[in-house]
């Protein structure tokens, strides 16, 4: 029973239509799939509540009925209506509630923010890279997972505040009335003044919890800021300097708190003694009335028990509103994030990328960065940049630091879109193609190597899921990782390929995490070659190891290589020297030093500073040669 109900939401639904920006509308967007069941929620919410007032008339009658007739008669007549008031507590209420409790916990209670969870993770993994770059993980995640259980909670609330209140309400009025109408006016008194109170209350509530809320991520974001770069913060021996960074988030979250518990203590102080005169003016007009023999004892009885049903009734109230604005202040502060359009989205009608050669042509391409946020460019990193590189040719990129290197690698993989000009692939535009299909078709390997807080085997087999065993171990082989990955544990006692690197992979060296990156690359096996100081984290012995197999990655393939260390790609079929976004120089290595240009100052600089003279090191470029001659 309990999992036909679990089953009646879809958690993991296939569309991701990206939601309104307004409040209502984003609510909405992610209440619309289950209205049958939030209706039936309403109804089963509204028949509880009318079902509790008519107790309190059932009391008054029973009241009555003791006060003026016979013991020994009182079961005879009054015995069928005492059962149906029976059957009532013991059945229709309870049953009614299970029921309710049905679709409130096991349909809607989970389901729904997971649905909203699994939707939006969607959405933001298609976001550009800008996205991310522009905010704290941390922050989006805790949005994520706070956005969802207000959205719930927003829902949820509404109904069963709004239907409970009106339906217990309206029913006092009815019953109170039905025995003397004076009587309301009390009451009628009471709810003006409890609007007031929340028309008062309410705004600055919610404020405060927008407020609370923005304050709540950018507090968890900064904590998991540094966390997630603890090396360095223990490197610089900055421990005490993030612990003020983090109190002074700490701190403005702690003011918003005590801003919203003084709203609430006065609020619960001024509701107090609103219900304490409510209870003394039905008391004392009741009494009146039953002083000139207006009213009955029942329905004196029924007056002051609703009174203190509603005294709790109130409060409750109070603190459900106080609860559903600050998770409406929550959703203001998720909207702001999650109804970003998608920067960079597959064009109508997008065609798979087919790479028949590999020829890449960048044609007059201008780009400057922008911030996702402010959307304002941070000044031109290409200007009419034009360069082609020939099927299966291999060229290196060189150039000082922020001459474009990286960004035309960026640029390639559509990781941004070009301002002016167009890429092409085999005379494809890439911005016409699906962004999945063309970075399946390219291989990186980047200096900052990022793995997946999964095992090792699930590392390397990202580059090509389902790939056989075989497939994986010679990748494994090719890239000189058997012999370390063989050897690894983890805190669970999982070895080998089974064995979990940590959250970025912090568990491994440097070179072991670059290694791990060049099997994924070579088990991927695509037709174009990106690396980015691919071989900046090994040292010289297994640099010389894998150089080979690298030549061997390379075959056949069309490779861009981007190096600060020269030698590592002076033997490349081209090197193309940049400054300012701007093509210099082109050549192969000894032509650029015969010109004596910018590559020859770079490579004079590196050879007198940073490298022997006479003794570069085995390297990639060396490799090629020795790999060329041998065939």
């Amino acid at each position: 029973m309990f999992s036909y109900f679990e089953r009646l939401v879809d958690a993991f639904p296939s569309e991701r239509a990206s939601p309104p920006s307004t409040l209502f509308g984003f609510i909405w967007h992610y209440a619309r799939p289950i209205w049958p069941l939030l209706l039936l929620y309403a109804i089963g919410t509204a028949l509880v509540s009318a079902i509790e007032v008519s107790l309190f008339g059932f009391l008054g009658q029973i009241v009555d009925w003791l006060s003026s007739t016979s013991r020994e008669t009182f079961l005879a007549t009054e015995g069928w209506r005492l059962g149906i008031i029976g059957g009532v507590v013991l059945l229709a209420l309870p049953l009614l509630t299970f029921a309710s409790s049905l679709i409130s916990f096991q349909a809607i209670f989970g389901n729904f923010p997971m649905r909203f969870r699994w939707s939006v993770h969607n959405w933001l993994l298609n976001q550009s890279l800008g996205f991310f770059q522009d905010e704290f993980a941390g922050r989006i995640s805790t949005k994520l997972m706070q956005t969802a259980l207000a959205v719930r909670e927003t829902v949820m609330k509404s109904i069963g505040v709004m239907l409970y209140v009106t339906v217990y309400f309206t029913g006092i009025v009815v019953m109170i009335a039905s025995a003397d109408w004076r009587l309301v006016l009390p009451f009628v008194a009471w709810l003006g003044f409890y609007v007031l109170l929340l028309r008062y209350f309410i705004p600055r509530l919610m404020r405060v919890a927008s407020e609370q809320a923005g304050a709540r991520a950018a507090m968890t974001g900064r904590i998991v800021d540094a966390y997630s770069n603890i090396g360095t913060v223990k490197l610089f021996a900055h421990t005490e300097r993030e612990a003020v960074h983090a109190r002074h988030s700490m701190e403005e979250f702690l003011g918003t708190v005590r801003g919203q518990a003084r709203l609430i203590n006065l609020f619960f102080s001024t509701l107090y003694l609103l219900n304490s005169v409510l209870l003394f003016a039905v008391g004392a007009v009741g009494i009146g009335l039953w002083v000139n023999e207006l009213l009955s004892v029942g329905a004196i009885a029924v007056g002051l028990g609703l009174v203190l049903r509603l005294n709790g009734m109130s409060q409750w109230i109070m603190w459900e509103v106080s609860e559903l604005f600050e998770n409406i202040g929550t959703i203001r502060d998720g909207i702001s994030t999650f109804t970003q359009p998608v920067a960079l989205l597959d064009a109508p009608n997008a065609k798979p990328l087919a790479v028949t050669q590999g020829e890449v042509r960048f044609e007059k391409v201008g780009f400057s960065y922008r911030s996702a946020v402010s959307h304002r460019a941070a000044g031109p990193v290409l200007s009419d940049f034009s360069l082609t590189i020939r099927p299966g040719e291999k060229i290196g990129l060189v150039g000082r630091s922020g001459a474009g290197k990286s960004t035309l690698l960026n640029l390639l993989l559509r990781f941004y879109d070009v301002e002016s000009g167009r890429i092409l692939i085999d005379g494809q535009d890439i911005s016409e193609v699906s962004q999945n299909s063309l970075r399946a078709q390219i291989g990186v390997v980047t200096q900052d190597t990022s793995l997946l807080h999964r095992t090792i085997g699930e590392n390397i087999l990202y580059g090509r899921p389902h790939a056989s065993p075989d497939e994986l171990a010679r990748a494994i082989e090719r890239a000189e990782a058997g012999e370390f990955i063989s050897a690894l544990t983890d805190n669970d006692g999982r070895k080998g390929l089974d064995a979990e690197v940590g959250e970025r992979g912090v568990k491994l060296s440097g070179g072991q995490r670059q290694r791990i990156a060049i099997a994924r690359v070579m088990l991927k096996d695509a037709p174009i070659l990106l690396l980015d100081e691919a071989t900046s984290a090994l040292d010289s012995e297994v640099e010389a190891a894998i150089a080979e197999n690298l030549y061997r990655l390379m075959e056949g393939k069309t490779v861009i290589a981007v190096a600060h260390r020269l030698s590592t790609i002076a033997a490349l079929d081209r090197l193309v020297v940049l400054d300012k976004g701007r093509i210099v120089e082109e050549g192969t290595h000894t032509e650029l030093l015969e010109r004596g240009g910018l590559y020859a100052s770079l490579w004079r600089r590196q050879v007198g500073g940073f490298l022997d003279a006479g003794e570069e090191g085995e390297t990639i470029g060396e490799a090629l040669k020795d790999a060329r001659a041998a065939e």
